[in-house]
């Protein structure tokens, strides 16, 4: 009998709810450059943090600073912008 692939499960740094990978976006910190990022294709080396893709949960990481805890670093202010052009409501 084959093996059935699952989604793996990540934590949002902002609300603790679990859900599937590919339900959240991960931002990843560089291990070389300290640069922050989000990363859409999930696999890029460095320190990855996850959030849900909605405009609640990007504001609560903000307010919070989650993200950055979880990174270890300052988010820059072009990510929080760009994480919130992703979370909006289409």
């Amino acid at each position: 009998m084959p093996k059935t692939r699952t989604d793996p499960v990540r934590t949002c740094v902002a609300c603790r709810l679990t859900a599937g990978k590919g339900e959240l976006v991960r931002l990843v910190r560089d291990p070389d450059t300290m640069e922050i990022r989000i990363d859409p294709t999930g696999r890029a080396p460095g320190r990855g943090a996850y959030v849900h893709r909605s405009p609640e949960c990007v504001e609560l990481a903000l307010r919070r600073g989650g993200l950055a805890r979880a990174l270890k670093a300052a988010v820059p202010e072009e990510v929080w912008a760009a994480l919130a052009e992703l979370a909006a409501p289409a």
